[in-house]
């Protein structure tokens, strides 16, 4: 049972985003994906997610292959995601952004939901009181009706975290979530992310803080130019010359 990326490549034009990718991410394990600015780690997360096709190599899930599916597809298969740029509804509270996470498991139609019927609204009833509950593990139950747009930074990400764990992902990919955060936000949203990892959630971890992402992952992938160049424990990748040359000597 794991999320398994096989030969996977991808070029725009004349530029090979992803060049014969293969990784793979089994559940309850934080794996480290780093590289350069530029090497095509968001474009790989974007090829995982069904947001791009792949052009070569497949994708798969639990040994489901879901290559050609679409993002919803994807996300039913138990992928979630979180973005380099916080991309919240700015303009709905804290706790609706969080809901609509849920919204892919609701069973009430569109038509039940706009009658008001009873078991419509049992079940709404039911979605937010698990969206607090996810709320209050990443510590911002106090801030379920502030609109979103109001939160510092740091909040925001918190609750697109949660809008990520809402969706019960088996696994879940993290595009810099620590970045721009100081050294004490990214210590407790790292011991957020290992509790995801100890409730079975399969994690990959993109990040530039490699403190960070010693101290969270057991394995990590380097990239650049769209290539895997490296793999291996922490210890390993850091000691790689090849590593060192083309990322973290610089």
């Amino acid at each position: 049972m794991t999320l398994d990326v096989s030969h996977v490549s991808r070029s725009f034009g004349g530029v090979h985003a992803s060049q014969d990718v293969t990784m793979q991410i089994a559940p309850g394990k934080i794996v480290g994906l780093i590289g350069p600015n530029g090497a095509g780690k968001t474009t790989l997360v974007n090829l995982i997610t069904g947001v791009l096709r792949l052009d070569s190599g497949s994708v798969t899930i639990d040994g489901e292959d879901v290559s050609t599916r679409t993002i919803v597809g994807v996300a039913r298969s138990g992928v979630s995601r979180t973005f380099q740029n916080v991309r919240l509804l700015h303009d709905s509270t804290v706790l609706e952004n969080v809901t609509l996470g849920l919204a892919r498991h609701e069973k009430s139609s569109v038509l039940e939901c706009i009658l008001g019927l009873p078991a419509a609204r049992r079940e709404r009833q039911a979605m937010e009181a698990e969206a607090m509950r996810i709320l209050d593990d990443v510590g911002m139950a106090a801030y379920a009706h502030h609109t979103a747009s109001g939160l510092a930074y740091g909040h925001q990400r918190r609750v697109e975290i949660a809008r990520a764990i809402a969706v019960r992902p088996k696994y879940i990919l993290l595009d810099e979530p620590v970045a721009g955060m100081n050294d004490v936000e990214a210590a407790e949203l790292g011991e957020l992310f290992k509790s995801f990892a100890q409730s079975g959630i399969g994690i990959l971890l993109i990040e530039h803080n490699m403190r960070f992402v010693n101290a969270l992952c057991s394995h990590l992938y380097v990239l650049n130019t769209g290539k895997i160049i490296a793999e291996g424990s922490p210890s390993e990748i850091t000691r790689n010359p090849t590593v060192v040359a083309a990322y973290l000597g610089a």
